[in-house]
C-alpha cells in the first residue's frame, strides 16, 4: 500500500506560519501563539523578533517539567475563542479554544483531514442506506472528531476519561448547533470491554490514543503495551460490513506500517476485496513550504 500523507490546506482559521527550532509559531483565527513543537528540528524561517513580535501567547514550560508550562500573554489577548471550520462538502463546525497549561490549545488541527473523511463515511453509510450510523469515538478529546460525524448524521458515543474536555466537547456542540451526543465519562479501555460483554455494534470507530493516560478511577494507560488488546476489542464491536475506522498514533517512533499490521490481524473486513484503505502522516505545512509531521494514521471503509 502506498503512503498518503494528509494536511489540512485550505483552513481560512488556521494557519502555521513558521516551525523550526523545537517550536511552531501558530494563528487560530485572530489569535497568534508560540509552543514547543519536539518535530520541528530544523531552523526556523523568520527571525527571533519576528516571533515575538507576532506571538500574542508564549508557552514557557516549567522548569523541571516534561510537559507543563504557563502562557505568556500580551495585553488583550483573550484566554478562550472561537473558531471555525468548514469544508466544501457542508461540514461545518465551530468549537471553543483555550490555553491550557499542557500547551494544548483544544483542538489538532491536522485532524481536520480526518474530520473530512469521517464526515463522508458517516454520509456514504446513509446513501447506502443506513439510516442511523451508530460511531464509537475513543479518547475523544474536545470532539472534532465526534461532531463530524454527528454533522453527517450519526448516533455518536463520546467516551474521554476527563470531565473537563467531555465538557469542552459539548459546548462545542452547541456552538456548531449539533445535538444529540452520548456523552460518556470513563476508561476507554474499561468502556469498550463492557460493550463487548453488551454485544454492542458500531458502523464506525475512531481511536485517538495518548500514549500514556489515566482512567477516571486511575487505570493506566500505555499505548505500546494494550493498543493491540483495544483493537481486538473495538473489531468485536464492528459492524461486519458497513463500516469504517479511523485509528490516529501520535508516539514518537510509531510508523504507519506497524498501525496497518495491527489492523490487519484483528480486522477481518480489511481481507475483503472492498475495503478501501489509506495509512500516511498526518501533516500541516507552514508558510514558507516546511511540513511539520504531527502524527501517523490508518483508516479504512468497507
Amino acid at each position: 500500500m502506498e503512503m498518503t500523507l494528509m494536511s489540512p490546506d485550505g483552513w481560512r482559521d488556521y494557519e502555521l506560519i513558521d516551525s523550526g527550532g523545537g517550536r511552531k509559531l501558530e494563528r487560530f483565527g485572530a489569535v497568534v501563539v508560540a509552543r514547543p513543537e519536539p518535530q520541528a528540528l530544523w531552523a526556523t524561517s523568520l527571525p527571533e523578533a519576528e516571533w515575538e513580535a507576532r506571538a500574542e501567547a508564549i508557552f514557557r514550560k516549567n522548569k523541571g517539567s516534561e510537559d507543563r508550562g504557563e502562557w505568556l500573554l500580551k495585553r488583550g489577548t483573550p484566554q478562550q475563542w472561537f473558531i471555525g471550520y468548514r469544508n466544501p462538502a457542508g461540514l461545518n463546525l465551530k468549537m471553543r479554544l483555550g490555553l491550557t497549561s499542557f500547551k494544548h490549545v483544544g483542538i489538532f488541527p491536522e485532524q481536520a483531514a480526518n474530520w473530512d473523511y469521517i464526515y463522508d463515511a458517516v454520509r456514504r453509510l446513509r446513501a447506502g442506506g443506513v439510516i442511523r450510523p451508530a460511531v464509537l469515538n475513543l479518547f475523544a478529546y474536545t470532539g472534532g472528531a465526534s461532531l463530524a460525524a454527528c454533522a453527517g448524521g450519526a448516533e455518536v458515543t463520546h467516551v474521554d476519561s476527563v470531565r473537563q474536555t467531555v465538557t469542552w466537547s459539548r459546548e462545542n456542540m452547541e456552538a456548531s448547533g449539533l445535538e444529540g451526543v452520548r456523552w460518556v465519562v470513563e476508561d476507554a479501555m474499561k468502556f469498550v470491554r463492557r460493550e463487548v460483554r453488551r454485544g454492542r455494534r458500531y458502523h464506525g470507530i475512531i481511536l485517538d490514543p495518548p500514549s500514556y493516560g489515566r482512567g477516571t478511577e486511575g487505570e493506566k494507560w500505555v499505548l505500546e503495551e494494550q493498543i493491540g488488546e483495544m483493537l481486538s476489542l473495538c473489531a468485536e464491536l464492528l459492524e461486519e460490513r458497513g463500516c469504517f475506522v479511523v485509528l490516529n498514533l501520535y508516539s514518537m517512533g510509531l510508523s504507519a506500517l506497524l498501525a496497518r499490521t495491527l489492523a490487519d490481524s484483528v480486522f477481518p473486513q480489511l481481507a475483503r476485496a472492498d475495503a478501501v484503505a489509506e495509512q500516511g502522516e498526518l501533516y500541516v505545512t507552514d508558510s514558507f513550504g516546511k511540513r511539520l509531521p504531527l502524527g501517523v494514521f490508518f483508516r479504512f471503509r468497507e
